[in-house]
């Protein structure tokens, strides 16, 4: 199925309960294409999490649209999420966490059980299907929250900075990890993070938004060549990406940290 995510015209007004208005993004428009990995990148407060929050129907756009051209009625859910926060059932089991949204996607048991065995598998968590979240590792309970995620078979898998609360060593694997798990299934993944050089290692494209309210800066493609090994970080192509990228928001950053 070739699906593509469109946004047209997107904005998003939050109004408080004094009744003063916030906008939080204001007319942007961008295309996901199918089996793309997007990055969207910007400013802290500039909506990047609003923005995955629309496209997942959680929140409803206050001007614009947003729909997945081709989507058919299927039983494939549009998207899933994976959050920064690992979000997991503590009572819950690796297992019985990855098999949660097929659970409520009403997939019989044994379907639900081989479909999250081969997900656990994939993402290195064999062997570790009867342990609960408080005994896993930090990177391990993300991996859970990604095979959890996928094991829906999501048109899009969104993703929330998925890799802010882990340690610098870490969150390397995990990204070299998600490059390898994203050749083999070629879901489109819409990413946020508000790290340069994690969006230019990651990324097909690199959506760079404005300070609050977001607006669409800039639409980078990565040209960088995949499969993307570690060592991609030290060639001049990557660090003048990462510089072009910086340039763009240098000023917006500065002045969202300033008011």
């Amino acid at each position: 199925m070739t699906v593509r995510l469109v946004l047209e015209g997107v904005s998003k007004t939050y109004v408080d309960r004094r009744g003063q208005a916030l906008v939080a993004l204001e007319d942007v428009s961008l295309t996901v294409a199918a089996e793309e990995f997007v990055a969207v990148l910007g400013p802290s407060g500039c909506g990047k999490s609003t923005l995955l929050q629309l496209v997942a129907g959680l929140l409803a756009p206050s001007a614009g649209r947003i729909y997945f051209e081709g989507a058919r009625r299927d039983g494939r859910p549009l998207t899933a999420m994976v959050f920064q926060e690992f979000a997991l059932f503590p009572w819950r089991t690796v297992q019985a966490n990855v098999e949660f949204g097929l659970e409520e996607l009403g997939v019989p048991a044994e379907e639900r059980a081989r479909r999250a065995r081969a997900l656990i598998e994939l993402t290195g968590l064999a062997g570790f299907e009867r342990r609960y979240p408080h005994q896993l590792s930090g990177g391990m309970r993300q991996r859970v929250g990604i095979a959890r995620a996928l094991a829906v078979n999501p048109l899009v898998l969104l993703m929330d900075e998925p890799f802010s609360a882990l340690d610098a060593q870490t969150r390397e694997l995990l990204q070299e990890e998600l490059l390898t798990l994203w050749e083999r299934t070629r879901t489109t993944v819409l990413y946020v993070t508000h790290n340069i050089q994690e969006a230019v290692f990651l990324a097909d494209r690199v959506v760079v938004l404005s300070r609050r309210p977001g607006r669409v800066l800039a639409d980078v493609a990565v040209t960088l060549p995949r499969p993307r090994p570690a060592a991609l970080a030290a060639r001049p192509a990557f660090a003048e990406l990462v510089e072009r990228i910086w340039g763009l928001i240098r000023d917006e950053a500065r002045e969202a940290l300033t008011g």
